[in-house]
């Protein structure tokens, strides 16, 4: 039961991270060019982490982020099976979270800017994959880097982890929005893929695996790394 709790915690959790994150892409476009637009969804992506930080964090940890999920994994944080709930409770909510904007995208006539319901792509990176890789495995470094040494139960930071890690995202996302939309997160990346292509929209899913990829790698090698530095630390 308690493991259920933990998995609707992480649904719920990456539902609310697409509708507000992507959601807000949709409504102000996040082009480099359009800078009120491109900071509102740096924003929102780094405030809905925050928010969920405090609300879901108790229950499931706030991964909300199957690169993060991986990352808490491999430094020996969660069982394997429990791995696998949360990846798929993410995808499932990240899905969920896509459908909702949509419902009220299609149903209330407003335009979606990105064109994609908040998807990532590579057209800003000229179409390269591997630039795309590069900047997803960069930014879920230092990401997942920052969310391993809040959390570290040997280095207590009190009760500002959900802010500084809520800052971070909105800090890789200040750089990454302008070249590949700013994944770090598998989950954010396929939900909106998928119902774009369910609304006749393909384009997003040909360049998705660079979206999954990079994530998992960047966050597996944050993690370890994190292991030798707090390792090294503690000596």
């Amino acid at each position: 039961m308690a493991s259920v709790k933990k998995y609707i915690a992480e649904f719920i959790g990456t539902m609310v991270l697409v509708v507000l994150g992507c959601g807000t892409a949709m409504l102000v476009g996040c082009g480099s060019e359009n800078g009120c637009g491109y900071i509102l969804t740096a924003l929102a992506f780094g405030l809905v982490i925050v928010g969920m930080a405090y609300c879901v964090g108790n229950i499931s940890g706030c991964h909300i982020n199957p690169a993060v999920s991986l990352a808490v994994l491999i430094s020996g944080g969660m069982k394997i099976a429990d791995f696998i709930g949360y990846i798929v409770a993410q995808c499932l909510g990240a899905f969920a979270g896509a459908g909702v904007l949509a419902a009220i995208f299609t149903l209330g006539g407003v335009k979606d800017q990105t064109g994609g319901f908040g998807s990532n792509g590579l057209d800003n990176v000229g179409g390269s994959a591997v630039a795309g890789l590069l900047v997803e495995c960069f930014l879920t470094f230092v990401f997942v880097l920052t969310i391993l040494g809040v959390t570290s139960k040997k280095f207590k930071h009190g009760s500002f982890g959900g802010l500084i890690i809520g800052l971070t995202l909105t800090l890789v996302h200040i750089l990454g929005i302008g070249l590949t939309g700013t994944s770090v997160n598998p989950a954010r990346s396929f939900g909106p893929a998928l119902v774009a292509l369910m609304n006749g929209n393909a384009a997003p899913m040909g360049a998705l695996w660079v979206f999954i990829v990079g994530p998992f790698v960047g966050a597996a090698v944050a993690a370890v790394v994190y292991k030798l530095l707090e390792g090294k630390a503690t000596e």
